[in-house]
């Protein structure tokens, strides 16, 4: 069955970096996005990150822009978000998942929390002096 795995997550300073890793195993499609969303307590889902995992292209949402990068390992089913200059508003668990069927991430993309498919079991990031 499908699994997606993250880890990277912990305690940090503010103006400190995470890196989050995602691997994904049970799946064989070759065109897909992989996103990254975040929840912090008493507020609704926030789509962080994506990125296609067959040409690459990405979105970020423009509270990160600027300080997270999203990339993949296609040969290891992983994708990456280095997360740097981080502040205590990126508090969260952050979760990894699957849209399927995208082969492109255009301009026009919003990742819809709805249209992920599958999910992982999170990973919390907590930023704090």
């Amino acid at each position: 069955q499908v699994q997606l795995v993250e880890s990277g997550g912990g305690l940090v300073q503010p103006g400190g970096s995470l890196r989050l890793s995602c691997v994904v195993s049970g799946f064989t499609l070759d065109y897909y996005a992989i996103g990254w969303f975040r929840q912090a307590p008493g507020k609704e889902h926030e789509g962080v990150s994506c990125i296609s995992m067959s040409d690459g292209t990405t979105y970020y949402a423009d509270s990160v822009k600027g300080r997270f990068t999203i990339s993949r390992d296609k040969a290891k089913n992983t994708v990456y978000l280095q997360m740097n200059s981080l502040k205590p508003e990126d508090t969260a668990v952050y979760y990894c998942a699957i849209d399927l069927l995208v082969v492109s991430i255009g301009a026009a993309y919003y990742p819809l929390r709805d249209e992920y498919d599958y999910w992982g079991q999170g990973t919390q990031v907590t930023v704090s002096s």
